[in-house]
Protein backbone atom coordinates (compact mmCIF):
# COMPACT_ATOMS: atom_id res chain seq x y z
CA UNK A 1 0.00 0.00 0.00
CA UNK A 2 1.55 3.29 -1.09
CA UNK A 3 1.90 6.00 1.87
CA UNK A 4 -1.31 8.07 2.27
CA UNK A 5 0.44 11.19 3.06
CA UNK A 6 2.58 11.35 0.01
CA UNK A 7 0.59 13.52 -2.15
CA UNK A 8 1.56 15.49 -5.13
CA UNK A 9 1.12 19.48 -5.32
CA UNK A 10 -1.75 20.44 -6.56
CA UNK A 11 0.54 22.79 -9.06
CA UNK A 12 -2.57 25.80 -7.91
CA UNK A 13 -0.95 28.92 -7.52
CA UNK A 14 -2.21 29.01 -3.10
CA UNK A 15 0.08 31.41 -2.67
CA UNK A 16 -1.66 34.01 -3.78
CA UNK A 17 -3.75 33.63 -0.66
CA UNK A 18 -3.64 34.41 2.98
CA UNK A 19 -4.54 32.78 6.30
CA UNK A 20 -7.29 34.17 7.72
CA UNK A 21 -6.58 36.14 11.14
CA UNK A 22 -7.28 34.15 14.48
CA UNK A 23 -8.83 36.24 17.11
CA UNK A 24 -6.48 36.08 20.41
CA UNK A 25 -9.71 34.77 22.67
CA UNK A 26 -7.80 32.03 24.64
CA UNK A 27 -10.67 31.66 27.08
CA UNK A 28 -13.15 31.35 24.59
CA UNK A 29 -16.59 29.86 25.69
CA UNK A 30 -18.47 28.83 23.23
CA UNK A 31 -17.55 25.65 22.33
CA UNK A 32 -19.04 24.45 26.23
CA UNK A 33 -22.29 26.46 25.46
CA UNK A 34 -25.31 24.43 24.66
CA UNK A 35 -28.40 25.24 22.50
CA UNK A 36 -31.19 25.49 24.97
CA UNK A 37 -33.99 27.87 23.13
CA UNK A 38 -34.84 29.07 19.86
CA UNK A 39 -33.28 32.42 18.39
CA UNK A 40 -35.37 34.72 17.27
CA UNK A 41 -35.43 34.03 12.91
CA UNK A 42 -35.36 37.15 10.49
CA UNK A 43 -36.60 35.79 7.38
CA UNK A 44 -34.87 37.82 4.23
CA UNK A 45 -36.33 35.69 1.37
CA UNK A 46 -38.36 38.43 0.06
CA UNK A 47 -34.69 40.78 0.07
CA UNK A 48 -31.46 39.34 -0.17
CA UNK A 49 -33.07 35.57 -1.49
CA UNK A 50 -35.20 37.95 -4.42
CA UNK A 51 -32.17 40.04 -5.52
CA UNK A 52 -30.21 36.96 -5.29
CA UNK A 53 -32.64 35.20 -8.36
CA UNK A 54 -31.99 35.15 -11.99
CA UNK A 55 -35.68 36.12 -12.76
CA UNK A 56 -36.91 37.98 -9.12
CA UNK A 57 -40.58 37.30 -8.25
CA UNK A 58 -43.22 39.11 -9.34
CA UNK A 59 -45.78 40.39 -6.86
CA UNK A 60 -47.70 36.99 -6.62
CA UNK A 61 -45.09 35.05 -6.08
CA UNK A 62 -44.10 37.63 -3.43
CA UNK A 63 -47.18 37.18 -1.88
CA UNK A 64 -46.83 33.42 -2.06
CA UNK A 65 -43.40 33.68 -0.05
CA UNK A 66 -44.93 36.29 2.32
CA UNK A 67 -47.69 34.12 2.85
CA UNK A 68 -45.76 30.57 3.52
CA UNK A 69 -43.49 32.58 5.92
CA UNK A 70 -46.48 33.87 7.57
CA UNK A 71 -47.96 30.58 8.10
CA UNK A 72 -44.42 28.86 9.29
CA UNK A 73 -44.97 31.51 12.04
CA UNK A 74 -41.90 33.77 11.24
CA UNK A 75 -42.88 36.92 12.88
CA UNK A 76 -40.25 39.03 11.60
CA UNK A 77 -39.52 39.20 8.03
CA UNK A 78 -37.59 41.74 5.78
CA UNK A 79 -40.01 42.43 2.91
CA UNK A 80 -37.64 44.35 0.52
CA UNK A 81 -35.16 47.16 -0.94
CA UNK A 82 -37.78 50.31 -1.48
CA UNK A 83 -35.50 52.49 -2.80
CA UNK A 84 -34.08 50.14 -4.78
CA UNK A 85 -37.21 49.13 -6.74
CA UNK A 86 -40.28 50.39 -7.69
CA UNK A 87 -41.81 46.51 -7.57
CA UNK A 88 -40.01 46.26 -3.53
CA UNK A 89 -41.94 49.40 -2.90
CA UNK A 90 -45.16 48.71 -3.93
CA UNK A 91 -44.93 45.22 -3.03
CA UNK A 92 -44.66 46.44 0.51
CA UNK A 93 -47.73 49.19 -0.14
CA UNK A 94 -49.58 46.35 -0.92
CA UNK A 95 -48.66 44.35 2.19
CA UNK A 96 -49.86 47.75 4.18
CA UNK A 97 -52.44 48.74 2.23
CA UNK A 98 -54.56 45.23 1.68
CA UNK A 99 -54.24 44.70 5.93
CA UNK A 100 -51.79 41.43 4.83
CA UNK A 101 -49.21 41.77 7.81
CA UNK A 102 -50.60 40.10 11.15
CA UNK A 103 -50.32 41.94 14.21
CA UNK A 104 -47.61 40.01 15.53
CA UNK A 105 -45.56 40.49 12.65
CA UNK A 106 -43.08 42.81 11.65
CA UNK A 107 -41.82 43.95 8.62
CA UNK A 108 -38.13 45.25 8.01
CA UNK A 109 -36.75 46.60 4.80
CA UNK A 110 -32.92 47.11 3.84
CA UNK A 111 -31.70 50.86 2.72
CA UNK A 112 -28.07 52.42 1.90
CA UNK A 113 -26.93 55.02 3.98
CA UNK A 114 -27.85 57.54 1.59
CA UNK A 115 -30.53 60.77 3.09
CA UNK A 116 -32.41 60.20 -0.45
CA UNK A 117 -32.70 56.61 -0.20
CA UNK A 118 -33.89 56.26 3.75
CA UNK A 119 -36.44 58.69 2.89
CA UNK A 120 -38.00 57.00 0.31
CA UNK A 121 -37.68 53.52 2.47
CA UNK A 122 -39.57 54.97 5.47
CA UNK A 123 -42.04 56.35 3.14
CA UNK A 124 -42.64 52.66 2.24
CA UNK A 125 -43.59 51.72 5.46
CA UNK A 126 -46.16 54.54 6.14
CA UNK A 127 -49.74 52.88 8.06
CA UNK A 128 -47.22 50.08 9.29
CA UNK A 129 -48.39 48.55 12.68
CA UNK A 130 -44.04 47.25 13.28
CA UNK A 131 -41.72 48.07 10.87
CA UNK A 132 -38.20 48.16 11.09
CA UNK A 133 -35.21 50.03 9.19
CA UNK A 134 -32.23 47.86 8.07
CA UNK A 135 -29.37 50.50 7.49
CA UNK A 136 -26.10 49.11 6.09
CA UNK A 137 -22.66 50.43 5.47
CA UNK A 138 -19.31 48.19 4.08
CA UNK A 139 -16.79 48.63 6.93
CA UNK A 140 -14.12 46.36 5.77
CA UNK A 141 -10.63 48.02 5.21
CA UNK A 142 -10.81 47.22 1.38
CA UNK A 143 -13.82 48.60 0.75
CA UNK A 144 -13.05 51.55 2.85
CA UNK A 145 -8.93 51.48 0.76
CA UNK A 146 -10.20 50.49 -2.50
CA UNK A 147 -14.12 50.89 -3.53
CA UNK A 148 -14.73 54.48 -1.33
CA UNK A 149 -11.28 55.71 -1.78
CA UNK A 150 -10.96 57.38 1.35
CA UNK A 151 -7.26 58.44 2.34
CA UNK A 152 -5.87 56.81 5.32
CA UNK A 153 -7.44 54.15 6.94
CA UNK A 154 -10.90 55.63 6.38
CA UNK A 155 -12.43 54.96 9.39
CA UNK A 156 -13.59 58.14 10.16
CA UNK A 157 -15.65 58.28 7.04
CA UNK A 158 -17.01 55.26 7.81
CA UNK A 159 -18.11 56.13 11.04
CA UNK A 160 -19.36 59.25 9.78
CA UNK A 161 -21.45 57.38 7.12
CA UNK A 162 -23.46 55.20 9.73
CA UNK A 163 -23.94 58.02 11.95
CA UNK A 164 -25.27 60.52 10.20
CA UNK A 165 -27.40 57.39 8.23
CA UNK A 166 -28.34 56.70 11.60
CA UNK A 167 -29.88 60.43 12.23
CA UNK A 168 -31.31 60.64 9.05
CA UNK A 169 -33.57 56.83 9.94
CA UNK A 170 -34.36 58.65 13.00
CA UNK A 171 -35.41 62.14 11.37
CA UNK A 172 -37.77 60.18 8.63
CA UNK A 173 -39.31 58.16 11.16
CA UNK A 174 -40.00 60.60 13.37
CA UNK A 175 -42.01 62.76 10.15
CA UNK A 176 -43.07 59.84 8.48
CA UNK A 177 -44.30 57.22 11.18
CA UNK A 178 -45.66 58.42 14.38
CA UNK A 179 -47.96 55.26 14.62
CA UNK A 180 -45.71 52.88 14.26
CA UNK A 181 -43.72 50.70 16.47
CA UNK A 182 -40.45 51.44 14.94
CA UNK A 183 -37.13 49.66 15.35
CA UNK A 184 -33.94 50.33 14.19
CA UNK A 185 -31.23 47.39 12.62
CA UNK A 186 -27.77 48.41 11.76
CA UNK A 187 -25.13 46.24 9.77
CA UNK A 188 -21.17 47.29 9.70
CA UNK A 189 -21.21 45.19 6.53
CA UNK A 190 -18.37 42.36 5.62
CA UNK A 191 -18.11 42.26 8.91
CA UNK A 192 -16.12 39.33 9.04
CA UNK A 193 -13.30 40.54 7.40
CA UNK A 194 -13.59 44.42 9.90
CA UNK A 195 -11.14 44.81 12.36
CA UNK A 196 -12.95 43.94 15.44
CA UNK A 197 -12.21 47.01 17.47
CA UNK A 198 -13.73 49.23 14.72
CA UNK A 199 -16.41 47.16 14.23
CA UNK A 200 -17.30 47.88 18.01
CA UNK A 201 -16.27 51.36 17.59
CA UNK A 202 -18.66 51.42 14.65
CA UNK A 203 -21.79 49.89 16.52
CA UNK A 204 -21.10 52.00 19.65
CA UNK A 205 -21.11 55.23 17.29
CA UNK A 206 -24.42 54.27 16.14
CA UNK A 207 -25.62 53.19 19.54
CA UNK A 208 -25.32 56.29 20.84
CA UNK A 209 -27.10 58.34 18.34
CA UNK A 210 -30.25 56.00 18.91
CA UNK A 211 -30.06 55.45 22.56
CA UNK A 212 -31.47 51.99 22.91
CA UNK A 213 -33.96 51.68 25.83
CA UNK A 214 -35.75 48.82 26.77
CA UNK A 215 -39.00 49.76 24.79
CA UNK A 216 -36.44 50.90 21.90
CA UNK A 217 -34.14 48.47 20.77
CA UNK A 218 -31.58 48.24 18.30
CA UNK A 219 -30.51 44.93 16.04
CA UNK A 220 -27.13 45.09 15.58
CA UNK A 221 -26.28 42.41 12.78
CA UNK A 222 -22.62 41.10 12.09
CA UNK A 223 -22.89 39.56 8.99
CA UNK A 224 -20.01 36.88 7.38
CA UNK A 225 -21.62 38.22 4.12
CA UNK A 226 -18.50 36.36 2.41
CA UNK A 227 -17.47 32.97 4.38
CA UNK A 228 -13.82 33.34 3.65
CA UNK A 229 -12.83 32.10 7.36
CA UNK A 230 -13.33 28.89 9.47
CA UNK A 231 -16.63 28.50 11.30
CA UNK A 232 -14.66 28.72 14.54
CA UNK A 233 -13.21 31.83 13.39
CA UNK A 234 -16.46 33.30 13.27
CA UNK A 235 -17.48 32.30 16.30
CA UNK A 236 -14.66 33.76 17.91
CA UNK A 237 -15.69 36.81 16.42
CA UNK A 238 -19.14 37.17 17.54
CA UNK A 239 -18.30 35.92 21.19
CA UNK A 240 -15.10 38.89 21.26
CA UNK A 241 -18.46 41.17 20.16
CA UNK A 242 -20.60 39.52 22.50
CA UNK A 243 -18.77 40.47 25.30
CA UNK A 244 -18.62 44.46 24.46
CA UNK A 245 -21.71 44.29 23.53
CA UNK A 246 -25.60 43.55 25.13
CA UNK A 247 -26.10 40.24 23.24
CA UNK A 248 -29.62 38.49 22.46
CA UNK A 249 -29.47 35.70 19.81
CA UNK A 250 -31.10 37.10 16.37
CA UNK A 251 -30.12 35.06 13.14
CA UNK A 252 -31.15 35.83 9.73
CA UNK A 253 -31.79 34.01 6.56
CA UNK A 254 -33.79 32.23 4.07
CA UNK A 255 -35.51 29.03 3.78
CA UNK A 256 -32.92 26.42 1.90
CA UNK A 257 -29.85 28.85 1.88
CA UNK A 258 -31.56 30.94 -0.84
CA UNK A 259 -28.96 34.24 -1.14
CA UNK A 260 -26.61 36.42 -3.43
CA UNK A 261 -23.65 34.20 -4.37
CA UNK A 262 -23.29 31.07 -2.50
CA UNK A 263 -26.08 31.59 -0.32
CA UNK A 264 -27.34 32.49 3.33
CA UNK A 265 -27.61 30.33 6.17
CA UNK A 266 -30.67 27.72 5.52
CA UNK A 267 -33.20 28.36 8.31
CA UNK A 268 -35.09 25.00 7.55
CA UNK A 269 -31.71 23.01 7.91
CA UNK A 270 -30.88 25.31 10.98
CA UNK A 271 -34.54 25.20 12.75
CA UNK A 272 -34.96 21.46 11.93
CA UNK A 273 -31.56 20.74 13.65
CA UNK A 274 -32.92 22.36 16.69
CA UNK A 275 -35.80 20.42 16.09
CA UNK A 276 -34.08 17.10 16.48
CA UNK A 277 -32.20 17.95 19.78
CA UNK A 278 -35.50 18.22 21.61
CA UNK A 279 -35.50 22.45 20.85
CA UNK A 280 -38.73 23.62 19.41
CA UNK A 281 -37.45 26.01 16.79
CA UNK A 282 -40.96 27.86 16.94
CA UNK A 283 -41.42 27.59 13.60
CA UNK A 284 -43.82 25.27 11.82
CA UNK A 285 -42.46 22.22 9.64
CA UNK A 286 -44.97 19.95 9.86
CA UNK A 287 -45.33 20.27 5.82
CA UNK A 288 -41.83 20.29 4.83
CA UNK A 289 -43.36 19.32 1.04
CA UNK A 290 -45.51 22.40 0.94
CA UNK A 291 -42.79 24.68 1.97
CA UNK A 292 -40.54 22.88 -0.60
CA UNK A 293 -43.33 23.41 -3.31
CA UNK A 294 -43.77 27.27 -2.46
CA UNK A 295 -40.19 28.08 -2.24
CA UNK A 296 -39.43 26.27 -5.70
CA UNK A 297 -42.45 27.98 -7.15
CA UNK A 298 -41.56 31.22 -5.82
CA UNK A 299 -37.67 31.08 -6.50
CA UNK A 300 -37.66 28.77 -9.50
CA UNK A 301 -34.87 27.64 -7.61
CA UNK A 302 -34.93 23.68 -7.38
CA UNK A 303 -34.40 22.05 -3.69
CA UNK A 304 -31.67 19.52 -3.83
CA UNK A 305 -32.97 15.81 -3.37
CA UNK A 306 -30.05 15.61 -0.53
CA UNK A 307 -30.96 18.36 1.05
CA UNK A 308 -31.06 17.44 4.92
CA UNK A 309 -34.75 17.34 5.65
CA UNK A 310 -36.70 18.48 2.48
CA UNK A 311 -35.02 16.62 -0.09
CA UNK A 312 -36.77 13.57 -2.04
CA UNK A 313 -34.62 10.96 -1.29
CA UNK A 314 -33.10 12.38 2.43
CA UNK A 315 -35.39 9.61 3.67
CA UNK A 316 -34.01 6.75 1.49
CA UNK A 317 -31.75 4.41 2.02
CA UNK A 318 -30.58 2.80 -1.15
CA UNK A 319 -28.07 0.23 0.80
CA UNK A 320 -29.43 -3.12 1.75
CA UNK A 321 -27.71 -3.06 5.35
CA UNK A 322 -29.16 0.37 6.29
CA UNK A 323 -32.58 -0.43 5.00
CA UNK A 324 -31.95 -3.56 7.34
CA UNK A 325 -31.14 -1.47 10.17
CA UNK A 326 -34.06 1.18 9.64
CA UNK A 327 -36.43 -2.07 9.39
CA UNK A 328 -35.07 -3.06 13.10
CA UNK A 329 -35.43 0.15 14.08
CA UNK A 330 -39.22 0.10 13.95
CA UNK A 331 -39.52 -2.95 14.98
CA UNK A 332 -37.86 -2.45 18.12
CA UNK A 333 -39.92 1.05 18.48
CA UNK A 334 -42.94 -0.64 17.75
CA UNK A 335 -42.34 -3.52 20.55
CA UNK A 336 -41.88 -0.83 23.13
CA UNK A 337 -45.18 0.86 22.12
CA UNK A 338 -46.73 -2.61 22.39
CA UNK A 339 -44.85 -3.07 25.94
CA UNK A 340 -45.75 0.72 27.28
CA UNK A 341 -49.75 0.57 25.56
CA UNK A 342 -48.58 3.52 23.97
CA UNK A 343 -48.43 5.30 20.37
CA UNK A 344 -45.39 5.15 18.57
CA UNK A 345 -45.99 8.64 18.07
CA UNK A 346 -45.67 9.28 22.19
CA UNK A 347 -41.87 7.31 22.00
CA UNK A 348 -38.55 9.22 22.17
CA UNK A 349 -37.29 8.65 18.54
CA UNK A 350 -34.66 6.40 18.54
CA UNK A 351 -33.76 4.90 14.30
CA UNK A 352 -30.91 4.30 12.40
CA UNK A 353 -29.76 6.53 9.74
CA UNK A 354 -32.80 9.09 10.56
CA UNK A 355 -32.27 11.93 12.65
CA UNK A 356 -35.83 12.69 12.97
CA UNK A 357 -39.83 10.91 12.69
CA UNK A 358 -40.29 11.54 8.89
CA UNK A 359 -43.78 12.00 9.96
CA UNK A 360 -42.68 14.84 11.88
CA UNK A 361 -42.22 16.65 8.59
CA UNK A 362 -45.23 15.31 6.31
CA UNK A 363 -43.35 12.60 5.14
CA UNK A 364 -44.70 9.51 4.37
CA UNK A 365 -42.66 5.75 5.48
CA UNK A 366 -43.34 4.39 2.24
CA UNK A 367 -39.87 5.69 0.81
CA UNK A 368 -38.25 4.48 3.75
CA UNK A 369 -39.53 0.65 4.37
CA UNK A 370 -40.32 0.27 0.85
CA UNK A 371 -37.30 1.02 -1.51
CA UNK A 372 -34.92 -2.27 -1.05
CA UNK A 373 -33.27 -1.70 -4.58
CA UNK A 374 -32.99 1.59 -7.23
CA UNK A 375 -30.97 -1.03 -9.97
CA UNK A 376 -33.51 0.14 -13.20
CA UNK A 377 -34.91 3.25 -11.62
CA UNK A 378 -32.64 5.85 -13.91
CA UNK A 379 -33.46 3.51 -17.13
CA UNK A 380 -37.10 3.29 -16.24
CA UNK A 381 -37.59 6.93 -15.96
CA UNK A 382 -35.30 7.52 -18.88
CA UNK A 383 -37.68 5.14 -21.43
CA UNK A 384 -40.64 6.88 -19.68
CA UNK A 385 -40.06 9.95 -20.78
CA UNK A 386 -38.17 9.36 -23.89
CA UNK A 387 -40.42 7.02 -26.09
CA UNK A 388 -43.88 8.08 -23.69
CA UNK A 389 -43.18 11.39 -23.04
CA UNK A 390 -44.06 10.85 -19.52
CA UNK A 391 -41.89 13.01 -16.68
CA UNK A 392 -42.54 11.11 -13.93
CA UNK A 393 -41.88 13.11 -10.38
CA UNK A 394 -38.75 11.10 -8.61
CA UNK A 395 -40.77 9.36 -6.14
CA UNK A 396 -43.36 7.84 -8.66
CA UNK A 397 -40.08 6.84 -10.50
CA UNK A 398 -39.16 4.73 -7.33
CA UNK A 399 -42.79 3.79 -6.93
CA UNK A 400 -43.04 2.05 -10.57
CA UNK A 401 -38.87 0.91 -10.74
CA UNK A 402 -40.62 -1.80 -8.15
CA UNK A 403 -43.74 -2.50 -10.10
CA UNK A 404 -41.00 -3.55 -12.86
CA UNK A 405 -38.84 -5.04 -10.49
CA UNK A 406 -41.60 -7.25 -9.40
CA UNK A 407 -42.65 -8.05 -13.04
CA UNK A 408 -39.11 -9.00 -14.14
CA UNK A 409 -38.87 -11.13 -11.10
CA UNK A 410 -42.19 -12.99 -11.81
CA UNK A 411 -41.81 -13.43 -15.34
CA UNK A 412 -38.18 -12.56 -16.35
CA UNK A 413 -37.03 -11.45 -19.24
CA UNK A 414 -36.35 -8.34 -20.87
CA UNK A 415 -39.02 -5.22 -20.48
CA UNK A 416 -38.87 -2.77 -23.78
CA UNK A 417 -40.52 0.16 -24.15
CA UNK A 418 -43.84 -1.27 -25.44
CA UNK A 419 -44.23 -3.45 -22.57
CA UNK A 420 -42.87 -0.84 -20.29
CA UNK A 421 -45.65 1.10 -21.15
CA UNK A 422 -48.57 -1.54 -20.94
CA UNK A 423 -47.12 -2.51 -17.33
CA UNK A 424 -47.84 1.57 -16.85
CA UNK A 425 -51.07 1.36 -17.98
CA UNK A 426 -52.18 -1.74 -16.08
CA UNK A 427 -50.57 -0.20 -13.11
CA UNK A 428 -52.36 3.37 -13.17
CA UNK A 429 -54.67 4.13 -16.02
CA UNK A 430 -56.70 0.63 -16.21
CA UNK A 431 -59.95 0.98 -15.00
CA UNK A 432 -60.87 -0.09 -11.18
CA UNK A 433 -63.34 -0.12 -8.73
CA UNK A 434 -63.93 3.68 -8.46
CA UNK A 435 -64.96 5.92 -11.55
CA UNK A 436 -65.17 9.48 -12.07
CA UNK A 437 -68.61 9.95 -13.92
CA UNK A 438 -69.13 13.58 -13.94
CA UNK A 439 -67.70 16.65 -12.17
CA UNK A 440 -69.17 20.13 -12.46
CA UNK A 441 -66.88 23.16 -10.45
CA UNK A 442 -67.22 26.94 -9.88
CA UNK A 443 -64.67 29.37 -8.04
CA UNK A 444 -66.19 32.04 -6.13
CA UNK A 445 -63.49 34.54 -4.87
CA UNK A 446 -60.94 32.25 -4.15
CA UNK A 447 -63.00 29.22 -3.28
CA UNK A 448 -63.60 26.24 -5.21
CA UNK A 449 -66.63 24.42 -5.01
CA UNK A 450 -67.02 21.14 -6.63
CA UNK A 451 -70.07 18.44 -7.44
CA UNK A 452 -69.13 15.58 -8.61
CA UNK A 453 -70.45 11.84 -9.19
CA UNK A 454 -68.34 9.37 -8.24
CA UNK A 455 -68.89 5.18 -8.93
CA UNK A 456 -67.19 2.90 -6.47
CA UNK A 457 -67.58 -0.40 -6.62
CA UNK A 458 -70.52 -0.36 -8.82
CA UNK A 459 -72.73 2.05 -6.50
CA UNK A 460 -72.65 5.90 -7.74
CA UNK A 461 -71.81 8.61 -4.95
CA UNK A 462 -73.06 12.39 -6.04
CA UNK A 463 -70.88 14.39 -3.99
CA UNK A 464 -69.62 18.09 -2.89
CA UNK A 465 -66.29 19.42 -1.58
CA UNK A 466 -64.57 23.28 -1.70
CA UNK A 467 -60.97 23.72 -1.31
CA UNK A 468 -58.51 26.66 -3.13
CA UNK A 469 -58.42 24.80 -6.12
CA UNK A 470 -60.37 21.82 -7.99
CA UNK A 471 -57.69 19.14 -6.99
CA UNK A 472 -58.65 20.35 -2.96
CA UNK A 473 -62.26 20.42 -3.23
CA UNK A 474 -62.79 16.78 -5.07
CA UNK A 475 -60.49 15.76 -1.68
CA UNK A 476 -62.88 17.39 0.61
CA UNK A 477 -65.67 15.84 -1.33
CA UNK A 478 -64.17 12.57 -1.07
CA UNK A 479 -62.61 12.40 2.68
CA UNK A 480 -65.58 11.10 5.03
CA UNK A 481 -67.59 9.56 2.28
CA UNK A 482 -68.38 5.79 2.90
CA UNK A 483 -66.46 4.68 -0.32
CA UNK A 484 -66.33 0.77 0.24
CA UNK A 485 -62.22 0.55 1.15
CA UNK A 486 -63.07 -0.75 4.66
CA UNK A 487 -60.12 -0.67 6.99
CA UNK A 488 -57.84 2.45 6.43
CA UNK A 489 -60.11 4.43 4.18
CA UNK A 490 -63.73 4.89 4.52
CA UNK A 491 -66.26 7.12 6.75
CA UNK A 492 -64.14 9.74 8.33
CA UNK A 493 -61.04 9.18 6.53
CA UNK A 494 -59.44 11.72 4.42
CA UNK A 495 -58.14 11.98 1.45
CA UNK A 496 -55.57 14.72 0.49
CA UNK A 497 -52.72 15.67 -1.70
CA UNK A 498 -48.63 15.33 -0.69
CA UNK A 499 -47.57 15.82 -3.99
CA UNK A 500 -48.62 16.72 -7.13
CA UNK A 501 -47.07 17.48 -10.90
CA UNK A 502 -48.76 18.24 -13.81
CA UNK A 503 -47.06 18.48 -17.96
CA UNK A 504 -48.36 18.95 -21.52
CA UNK A 505 -47.76 15.99 -23.16
CA UNK A 506 -48.14 17.04 -27.32
CA UNK A 507 -48.07 20.61 -28.35
CA UNK A 508 -50.92 22.29 -29.76
CA UNK A 509 -54.66 23.10 -28.89
CA UNK A 510 -55.88 19.67 -28.43
CA UNK A 511 -52.59 18.53 -26.49
CA UNK A 512 -52.99 16.34 -23.81
CA UNK A 513 -51.80 16.49 -20.15
CA UNK A 514 -50.59 14.03 -17.66
CA UNK A 515 -50.66 14.91 -14.21
CA UNK A 516 -49.65 12.83 -11.48
CA UNK A 517 -50.94 12.27 -7.22
CA UNK A 518 -49.00 11.59 -4.35
CA UNK A 519 -52.48 10.59 -2.22
CA UNK A 520 -53.03 9.95 1.00
CA UNK A 521 -55.77 7.84 1.51
CA UNK A 522 -56.60 7.07 4.97
CA UNK A 523 -53.31 5.24 6.55
CA UNK A 524 -52.31 4.25 2.48
CA UNK A 525 -50.19 6.74 0.30
CA UNK A 526 -50.01 5.69 -3.01
CA UNK A 527 -49.47 7.66 -6.47
CA UNK A 528 -51.88 8.32 -9.41
CA UNK A 529 -51.68 9.14 -12.65
CA UNK A 530 -54.64 10.94 -14.98
CA UNK A 531 -54.05 11.71 -18.60
CA UNK A 532 -56.39 14.24 -20.49
CA UNK A 533 -57.17 17.20 -22.70
CA UNK A 534 -57.99 18.83 -19.57
CA UNK A 535 -55.60 19.64 -16.92
CA UNK A 536 -58.02 19.14 -14.59
CA UNK A 537 -59.77 16.46 -15.71
CA UNK A 538 -56.62 14.45 -15.55
CA UNK A 539 -55.81 15.65 -11.71
CA UNK A 540 -58.75 14.24 -10.96
CA UNK A 541 -58.67 11.15 -12.89
CA UNK A 542 -55.12 10.70 -11.27
CA UNK A 543 -56.52 11.13 -8.03
CA UNK A 544 -59.30 8.05 -9.16
CA UNK A 545 -56.25 6.22 -9.96
CA UNK A 546 -54.72 6.66 -6.63
CA UNK A 547 -57.95 4.90 -5.47
CA UNK A 548 -57.66 2.40 -7.71
CA UNK A 549 -54.60 0.95 -6.71
CA UNK A 550 -55.76 1.59 -2.62
CA UNK A 551 -58.47 -0.74 -3.70
CA UNK A 552 -56.27 -3.41 -5.47
CA UNK A 553 -53.69 -3.50 -2.78
CA UNK A 554 -56.54 -4.04 0.24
Amino acid sequence: MSNPGNQRPSGMPCHRYRPFPAVDLPDRQWPSRTITAAPRWLLTDLRDGNQALIDPMNPARKRAMFDLLVRMGYQEIEVGFPAASQTDFDFIRSLIDSDAIPADVRISVLTQAREELIERTVQSLVGARQATVHLYNAAAPIFRRVVFGWDGDGRAECRAVAVEGTRAVMKFAESYLPGTDFGYEYSPEIFMDTELDFALEICEAVMDVWQPEADREIVLNLPCTVERSTPNVYADQIEWMSRNLTRREHIEGCLFGNGERSGNVDLVTLGLNLYSQGIDPMIDFSDIDEIRRTAEYCTRIGVHERHPYAGDLVYTSFSGSHQDAIKKGFDDLERQAAQAGRPVGELPWAMPYLPIDPKDVGRSYEAVIRVNSQSGKGGVAYIMKTDHHLDLPRRLQIEFSHVIQRHTEDEGGEVDAALMWQIFADEYLTPGAFELVKFGSVSDEGVERITATVRAFGAEHALAGTGNGPIAAFCDALSGADLGLGQGVGEGDTVRVLDYTEHALTAGRDAEAAAYLEIAAGERVVWGVGISHSIVDASLRGVISALNRVARQA
